[in-house]
Parts: C-alpha cells; sequence; structure tokens
C-alpha cells in the first residue's frame, strides 16, 4: 500500500470512476486521454492499486472537475499534503502502528465531521495524557514504557485535528458509564472529566451524555464512529473498533443504518447543555 491505505484507496478509487462515469468516458477512453493502458484506470477504480497524487491529479483534469475542495480532498486521500501543508505525520509511527490504526487515523485527518458513540471510555480526542495512558496500558497488556510513551504520544497528536483550521467537528454521545468508571484513579478521572467539560465549551465540540435512566437502547450492541467528508457524502466510512482489528464499513445501507442509528442516540440522550452539567456534576462529586 505505498500510496495510501486500503481504505482511502478504495475511497478513492470509487470517486474516481464516479467522476469518469460522469464526464461520459468509459476506462479505455480515459487511460487513452492521460496516456496510460486501461488496466491502470481499472486497478486504480477498484482499489487494487495505489495512486499517486500527481496520477490523480491528471484524472481530474481528463474528466473536468473544477471544484478546487473536491480536488484538493481526492488529492489528500492520493497522499499529498492538504492545504495547510500538514504532513501525514504518522509515517512516522509506521513501525509501531498496525496499518489499520493508521487507516483510522488517516480518514480522521482528513474528514471534516466525526460522529462517535462510545459507550466506556472517553474518545481518544478528548482524552488527558494520563488518561489515554491509563487506557493504552488497561487493553495492551504487557507494553514496554518506550512503546507505551509512543503509544499515548499518537493519541495525544490526533487531537490535533481539532484545533486545525478548519477544525474537525466532533459530535459525540457519551453512556454514563464513560463517566462513571474509574479509570486511573480518581485523580487521573477528576481531570478527565475536567477535561471534558472544557471541551463541552469548544464550537467544533458537541457532547451529549446518554445516561443509565434512558434503559436500553440502539448503541448497547457497542461503539462505533462515522466519519463525513465535507466534499462527497460518497467518501463516508463507518468504523467499528475490535480488539485487534477494525472494521470498515462502506456500503449506503450501512452508513444509512449508522446515521439513522446515531441520530436515534441524540435524541434520547441529553442535551448539550444539560450534558455539560451532568458532566461538571459528575466532576464536582469524584
Amino acid at each position: 500500500m505505498q500510496h495510501g491505505p486500503a481504505v482511502r484507496r478504495r475511497k478513492l478509487g470509487a470517486e474516481l470512476r464516479a467522476l469518469r462515469t460522469s464526464a461520459g468516458l468509459t476506462s479505455g477512453e480515459a487511460a487513452r486521454l492521460v496516456g496510460w493502458h486501461q488496466s491502470k484506470v481499472s486497478r486504480i477504480e477498484t482499489g487494487t492499486s495505489g495512486v499517486k497524487p500527481a496520477d490523480v491529479r491528471l484524472l481530474l483534469d481528463a474528466y473536468g472537475v473544477a471544484e478546487s475542495q473536491l480536488r484538493e480532498l481526492l488529492m489528500v486521500l492520493a497522499g499529498s499534503e492538504d492545504s495547510g501543508g500538514r504532513h501525514h505525520w504518522w509515517h512516522a509511527y509506521r513501525g509501531v502502528l498496525p496499518p489499520t490504526y493508521r487507516d483510522f487515523i488517516s480518514l480522521e485527518s482528513q474528514a471534516g465531521a466525526m460522529r462517535t458513540l462510545e459507550t466506556s471510555v472517553v474518545p481518544g480526542l478528548l482524552q488527558t495524557p494520563e488518561y489515554a495512558r491509563a487506557v493504552t496500558r488497561a487493553t495492551v497488556e504487557g507494553l514496554p514504557e518506550d512503546r507505551l510513551d509512543t503509544l499515548v504520544e499518537v493519541r495525544l497528536a490526533r487531537q490535533d485535528v481539532l484545533r486545525a483550521d478548519p477544525p474537525l467537528k466532533l459530535s459525540a454521545v457519551l453512556d454514563e458509564a464513560v463517566l462513571r468508571r474509574e479509570v486511573g484513579g480518581p485523580g487521573v478521572m477528576a481531570r478527565q472529566l475536567e477535561r471534558l467539560v472544557e471541551a463541552a465549551r469548544l464550537p467544533q465540540v458537541r457532547l451529549q451524555v446518554l445516561p443509565f435512566a434512558a434503559g436500553a437502547h440502539i448503541g448497547v450492541t457497542g461503539p462505533f464512529v462515522i466519519f463525513s467528508f465535507s466534499s462527497t457524502s460518497d467518501l463516508d466510512v463507518v468504523v467499528l473498533d475490535h480488539l485487534t482489528s477494525s472494521l470498515y464499513l462502506e456500503r449506503k445501507e450501512d452508513l444509512q443504518a449508522y446515521t439513522e442509528a446515531f441520530n436515534s442516540l441524540q435524541i434520547h440522550a441529553l442535551s448539550p447543555e444539560d450534558s455539560l452539567d451532568f458532566i461538571a456534576g459528575t466532576a464536582a462529586g469524584a
């Protein structure tokens, strides 16, 4: 996967295929326009082959795609820097991070919005260093200290997306268990709750608490993340995290099902204002 993670590669290929079709071109005609063999266009569109940013630019020009925001997004998916000049910093951790985690970070760094249900722990983008260390130590047993330090460093570096220009828009529904579960001890948990209060006041963050009183809900099956991209919904993806791997759902019916589930969770959760009070009250009693 020289030129991009598997998920990005498939997403990019599907979008390029849609743009070619909209331009009224066959894959053979597109290949002739850019001076390639037809098989190269087919491999790119099916995600079986990586594609360089320069090649994406050639295809977009051939398809008459002029929308700057869409062009930039597709170029970034191909491995180019974004308009802010941000490099793919996670490449420096290639030897430490598994491919699925790198895929996740890549999508997170390029998405315009992220919706997440968390049932056990605070979302990674909102964790304090001490909380992140305690969670990582608990979920990956036997880690040497230097590797633990690296994983925490990566977790904190991911949080830069909330300070980017423009920032990632984060909507999170937290089960009350997230606030009640004491991770790392009373002091660590108290500081983490304070951090959530601070985050809840940010304009790019929408936090809602799903209290125990809400009873059973559609989210009891487990946490999930929905990444959305500002230029096109065709690139949206759902991520289900497992102990040893992550599952990426890209079908429209899966996206619709999880979007409807998240909307339902937001309806049953406390409002952002009441959630802020709930978190602050929990922090005061911690």
